[in-house]
Parts: C-alpha cells; sequence; structure tokens
C-alpha cells in the first residue's frame, strides 16, 4: 500500500515546492519611500546629514538642478560601488525629471544594500531653488 502512496506523495510534495516558488517577496519594493515633494522639502529642513542625489543625464543637471545636488545619472547604477554614495545607511533623497528614473534608480539602489532611500519624484515639481553650471 505504501508503495502505491509514494507517487501521490511526491507528485503533493511537488505542487507544494513550485507553489512556494511563485510567492513575492516584495522587501525591495518597500525598501524605499515615496514622497512628495513638500514632504521632501520638510526632510531636507529637519535632517542635516543627507544626499540630494539627482539620477539625470549630466547634461541635463547641467542645465538646471537643486543646489548641492550630487548627480549619479540612473544608467550608472548597476551592481558596482557608488563612489559619491560612500555610506549605505546615509539618507539619500532622489530625484530626476518626471519621477520615472528616480523610481528605477530608488530600487537599484536598494538591491545595492542603501537602506535609506527617499525617492521624492522630478525636478518638474520641484518649487525650491535651482542653479545651472552653463
Amino acid at each position: 500500500m505504501m508503495e502505491k502512496l509514494k507517487p501521490l506523495i511526491l507528485a503533493i510534495w511537488l505542487v507544494l515546492i513550485m507553489a512556494g516558488c511563485g510567492i513575492s517577496d516584495d522587501s525591495d519594493e518597500s525598501s524605499y519611500r515615496q514622497v512628495s515633494t513638500d514632504e521632501a522639502v520638510a526632510i531636507m529642513e529637519e535632517e542635516s546629514d543627507y544626499i540630494i542625489l539627482d539620477v539625470r543625464t549630466s547634461e541635463e543637471f547641467r542645465e538646471q538642478h537643486i543646489p548641492d545636488a550630487t548627480n549619479v545619472p540612473n544608467e550608472s547604477i548597476g551592481t558596482d560601488e557608488i563612489k559619491e554614495l560612500q555610506d549605505k545607511e546615509q539618507l539619500i533623497l532622489v530625484y530626476c525629471r518626471s519621477g520615472n528614473r528616480s523610481k528605477q534608480a530608488a530600487e537599484k539602489l536598494a538591491r545595492l544594500g542603501y537602506t535609506n532611500i527617499v525617492e521624492f519624484g522630478g525636478i518638474n515639481d520641484w518649487t525650491g531653488e535651482t542653479v545651472s553650471e552653463q
């Protein structure tokens, strides 16, 4: 009788294993916070040790950016360490032009082990001061 049950037990076991593989862990998505530009301004007023990270291209950055922002283009963020971002626990406020690239960059930074990421959309919504390097 046990010999007849072995294939059934094996089949049930395989189904359970395969079902477990389909469970997704959304922890990567929750490893950064999304806030509005107004909330980002409030954070900048309250905190002191943070980096404002502009993930647009170098050309876009030179045209207009938030004062004291650091430029690391989204396309350059991969699997290697980022020399401009040495402290993986430091508060990093990420923005781009409209919010798409900043979300991508925030996800990539989280995968690289950065733990204090705040994504606040794009400079299109920024009402504060900006500077140009042209």
